[in-house]
């Protein structure tokens, strides 16, 4: 294929995910107690996580709320004037943009905040308040920004996010064209469309990832995922998993994309989870995106043959910042 616009802005990593969730309770405990996340803070509607090797205060925030989904999703850039430079682009491209003041509820800076043309609802921001252990979960490996949690699943990091739109290509155009996101592999189904791209803003595999929403009804949060350290704790995850009364929705199993091991489940409030590990590494500055065809597609979505259930193709809603951006500043 033709190349691709590199990426020319420099988004660092993908940050954070704030979650909607109907049951605030059951799913703080089942973040905490059988996936391993730590609590960074409660407060009255809200529980903010992270993994243990996270360094921001959190990664992921549950909000309560009527309907589970996504609320939005942070990438970090390393100035304001980063922020500034890609407003810019999002105007020339007719995307409605907000900034926000930054506060200690959001634990970050001042931001960016508006909705992909897919319906992602996505900010950027560049100041960050760093987590401190306190001092029972201080590590004593510098490396470390806090001990290694000891219970329940216990992934090492946030990884990804995943959506659901109406229109693959026209999506990662503008997420590669406009917010510079490399586009890393893609699949085309049988019936010849594309299928899914995934996208990262540095070496690993994916940060963000598109699959086709096949009723087009609009964008939909296809899941959030942490990153374990080894096969055997995605494995490990999955008898906790089961053993505590929790059905698995898909997995274990392995994506020939990315090489990496998956699990997919259900939270309390019906988002999708995903916990995995390994997945390639991307060090070529003239990266190709890497085209799985009809033919191989499948190996790409499940290597291992492992059947996708058709809930896969289901998600949950996203918000409109140009709606409520007024009510989640200060």
């Amino acid at each position: 294929m033709g190349l691709e616009v590199k990426s020319v802005v420099p988004i660092t990593h993908l940050g954070h995910a704030e979650l909607r969730v109907t049951d605030l309770a059951a799913s703080t405990a089942y973040f905490r107690d059988l996936l391993g996340l730590q609590i960074s803070e409660e407060r009255p509607g809200q529980t903010l996580f992270r993994a243990w090797q996270d360094w921001d205060h959190h990664t992921l925030m549950l909000t309560e709320a009527d309907e589970s989904g996504l609320e939005h999703m942070g990438w970090r850039v390393p100035a304001k004037a980063d922020a500034e430079q890609l407003k810019g682009k999002l105007d020339d491209a007719g995307v409605v943009t907000t900034w926000i003041d930054g506060s200690d509820a959001l634990a970050h800076g001042d931001a960016l905040r508006f909705n992909t043309p897919g319906g992602i609802p996505m900010e950027l921001y560049w100041e960050v308040k760093k987590y401190q252990a306190p001092p029972e979960m201080t590590s004593r490996l510098p490396s470390h920004p806090s001990r290694m949690t000891h219970y329940g699943a216990a992934p090492r990091r946030f990884d990804h996010c995943t959506f659901i739109v109406d229109d693959v290509p026209a999506e990662q155009a503008f997420l590669t064209g406009v917010l510079g996101i490399r586009h890393n592999y893609l699949i085309h189904g049988p019936d010849g469309s594309r299928w899914g791209s995934w996208l990262s803003c540095n070496n690993v595999s994916h940060e963000i990832a598109l699959t086709k929403s096949f009723d087009q009804s609009g964008g939909r949060l296809h899941h959030v995922a942490y990153y374990a350290d080894s096969p055997d704790e995605v494995l490990r995850a999955a008898s906790l998993l089961v053993d505590h009364g929790h059905e698995l929705e898909w997995g274990p199993g392995k994506h020939g994309t990315s090489g990496a091991t998956f699990l997919y489940f259900r939270e309390p409030s019906g988002n999708r989870i995903e916990i995995w590990t390994g997945g390639m590494l991307i060090f070529d500055p003239d990266w190709e995106p890497i085209r799985w065809d009809t033919e191989v597609g499948q190996l790409g979505n499940s290597m291992w043959g492992t059947p996708l259930p058709e809930t896969f193709r289901t998600g949950t809603s996203m918000s409109d910042l140009t709606a409520v951006v007024g009510s989640v500043a200060g």
